[in-house]
């Protein structure tokens, strides 16, 4: 949401918000642009007659109180997905969706149109090299770039984010089970992608991984009247610890590696191919991209050992990032460790998802922050609940980051890389200041 504000900021609106916890890199980023509320909290007199639009974030509650003025005078409400719309509806749309790769294939995309001197507009969910803000909202570009998020548009507002944006291009990159708290089983998830497909418009294309068995089962029985493009692995190879792209004589050397990444890859592909960028141009610019935040970032290395901070936490996330870290460095021990944190990860009706989805780890470490299920309101669970749900009686389970904390500064780094996976923070862990007492 502060994205959002500095771009209509910039765009020359005025611009006020609200919201009850403000965190950085917030609190800076809006303080830079003059837009950071001089207190937290809700405030019903700011909202007055003369305010053209409000825009409702996610985590506004239907009770909020800023809400409630707002509906009680009649102003327009628009939530976040809606507003993109309204502001792209003359443009040309390409959603990016899909249950994991949704960031990544956006930031290649956007990598590779900035790098081809492109105009284009665009909305994502991590911050880029090179950019300034994840949302860029213009009058001039002809083109909007969406990660195109399946979860619920507001409180108000209980239809899927992707499905609003009717894109003219759409991509799905493959379909887990996700978000179980709004999509309770694994049918009524998937029909949100069919529908998605659905919401593109006539004459539009669909993108889609034919590696995926049921997306290519919800693309055969759709109906409807668009172009489907169907992508695969590229062929490549690994050489000295470099990913290389081989597409006919010519070779290409990736800053990025394993085979969810090359996917993303060839899913950018098709739409650069489709917004006019040539195969050869594309491989070109693709070389130089070195991965969005928290993908496969890396904190620290030495000539036997890598330190891998990843937003993985989904089941298929987390097995996909394990294997590409695995078969990049396969002469290395691998200690993955993954924090539990969401409501999907941490309901027990869930957990079995992960079935298997660190055997490919030769250390396996589970996190859950004790407080994780006190603020979420959930019975905590026993270490061998964790164990038998991922199929692993050796796997190690932590609820305390101190512990934690102390078991990690006592690793072996030698001939070790360790993957660190969350869409948290581990508790509060400093994983800088833990890499450099491993690569100092």
């Amino acid at each position: 949401m502060h994205n959002m504000a500095i771009a209509l900021h910039k765009k020359g609106f005025e611009v006020t918000g609200s919201d009850d916890v403000l965190f950085e890199p917030s609190v800076s980023r809006l303080s830079k642009y003059g837009l950071l509320p001089e207190n937290n909290g809700w405030y019903p007199e700011k909202i007055t007659p003369d305010i053209d639009a409000i825009i409702l974030g996610m985590h506004a509650r239907a009770d909020n109180p800023e809400l409630l003025k707002a509906q009680q005078l009649g102003l327009k409400i628009f939530s976040y997905p809606e507003y993109i719309y309204e502001h792209s509806k003359d443009k040309l749309r390409v959603v990016i969706g899909g249950s994991h790769g949704k960031t990544t294939i956006t930031s290649m995309i956007l990598h590779v149109l900035k790098n081809t001197g492109k105009d284009f507009d665009y909305l994502v969910g991590a911050q880029l090299e090179g950019f300034d803000t994840m949302v860029k909202l213009t009058d001039e570009a002809q083109i909007i770039v969406i990660e195109g998020d399946e979860y619920l548009s507001s409180a108000i507002d209980r239809r899927p984010k992707f499905h609003l944006y009717k894109a003219n291009l759409g991509v799905i990159s493959g379909i887990a089970w996700d978000h179980i708290n709004v999509f309770p089983t694994f049918e009524n998830y998937t029909d949100q992608f069919r529908l998605f497909i659905e919401t593109i418009q006539p004459n539009g294309k669909l993108i889609y991984s034919e590696t995926d068995e049921v997306l290519n089962d919800v693309v055969k029985k759709d109906q409807s009247d668009v172009e489907k493009l169907p992508y695969h692995l590229p062929d490549y190879n690994i050489k000295y610890g470099i990913t290389n792209i081989i597409n006919g004589q010519k070779v290409y050397p990736l800053q990025v590696f394993g085979e969810h990444n090359l996917l993303n890859i060839e899913a950018a592909r098709l739409v650069c191919e489709s917004l006019g960028i040539s195969t050869d141009d594309f491989y070109t610019q693709i070389s130089s991209f070195k991965g969005a935040a928290r993908r496969l970032e890396l904190m620290g290395k030495n000539g036997t050992s890598n330190f891998f901070k990843d937003f993985a936490h989904s089941p298929s996330k987390l097995k996909a990032t394990i294997h590409a870290v695995r078969s990049q460095f396969p002469d290395r021990k691998l200690v993955s460790c993954i924090e539990l944190h969401t409501f999907s990860s941490l309901n027990k009706d869930f957990l079995g998802e992960y079935a298997h989805a660190m055997d490919e780890a030769d250390e396996a470490i589970v996190f859950i922050d004790k407080k994780t299920f006190e603020q979420k309101k959930m019975e905590p669970y026993l270490a061998e609940t964790v164990k038998d749900a991922f199929y692993r009686a050796d796997l190690v389970f932590y609820n305390d980051p101190s512990i934690l904390e102390k078991y990690l500064e006592n690793i072996a780094i030698d001939n070790t890389n360790l993957l660190m996976m969350s869409s948290g923070n581990f508790g509060g862990i400093d994983l800088q200041k833990l890499s450099k007492k491993y690569y100092k």
